[in-house]
């Protein structure tokens, strides 16, 4: 396990299992987000998104959080391994209510970019984190179940359906 993709609904723990998996393995750790977004929660373009990731995943030793589309065709053919966090909806939700709280109390600065989390944002926008991940739970579940499949033959999958199984896979690694 060199070279590591994480995926899952927004809010399900990729950051926190990534960043307990590079503790445990010296891996180092890419956030696609920090390489995505811009000031002002403005993407950077695509070509740009593009060549941060090709940079940042050149050689060995790395895990990928994320699941930007844009940029599969460029990581997931060199990741040995793909983690794919399946958890419940209340669970998802439980935890990206209690993480936007707390970013958005601290004010607290997203991958370097000037961005935070706001309570308006949050709780009272279209663009809302957590309808965001209300709509899409389902629709990841069934995408990433069809997607990873097929890579089971070439790569190992490691599908991950609750906190149990979470603490059990990162001791053992």
């Amino acid at each position: 396990m060199r070279r590591v993709v994480v995926i899952g609904t927004t809010g399900s723990g990729k950051s926190t299992l990534a960043e307990r998996l590079a503790a445990q393995t010296g891996l180092r750790v890419i956030e696609l987000d920090a390489l995505f977004w811009g000031r002002d929660w403005q993407p950077v373009p695509l070509e740009l998104f593009r060549h941060r990731v090709e940079r940042e995943t050149r050689g060995d030793g790395w895990i990928v959080v994320g699941n930007y589309g844009q940029v599969r065709d460029l990581v997931w053919p060199n990741a040995d391994t793909v983690i794919w966090l399946d958890l419940p909806l209340p669970l998802v939700m439980w935890r990206l209510v209690r993480r936007t709280v707390q970013r958005a109390a601290a004010k607290t600065e997203l991958w370097g970019t000037g961005n935070r989390e706001s309570f308006r944002n949050a709780f009272l926008s279209r663009q809302s984190i957590l309808l965001w991940a209300l709509k899409t739970h389902r629709r990841n579940r069934e995408r990433y179940a069809n997607e990873c499949m097929p890579l089971a033959k070439e790569k190992r999958v490691v599908r991950l359906q609750n906190k149990r199984e979470v603490d059990r896979f990162v001791t053992m690694h």
